[in-house]
């Protein structure tokens, strides 16, 4: 499946929570329905961030482990 993504941050080495503050920042650059790609660490990072981001209610709409880091797709929901 292929995304339209319009930024792509890389976030490996960036502990909690300053790498979902980060995410949450990249969102706040891009309009509803569009699209970030975010790479973070394995352990607390790919567990809070998508976690966060759903609960400010943007869509997770893919996660890929290549086996050392993790991409994760995000969606950005609309604007409150």
């Amino acid at each position: 499946m292929e995304f339209d993504i319009k930024k792509s941050i890389d976030l490996l080495g960036v502990i909690c929570p300053m790498n979902f503050v980060k995410t949450k920042a990249a969102l706040a650059h891009i309009k509803p329905g569009e699209i970030i790609e975010v790479k973070l660490d394995e352990g607390e990072s790919i567990i809070n961030v998508p976690r966060s981001v759903k609960e400010e209610g943007h869509k997770i709409l893919k996660v890929f482990n290549d086996g050392q880091s993790f991409r994760l797709i995000i969606q950005k929901g609309s604007d409150q």
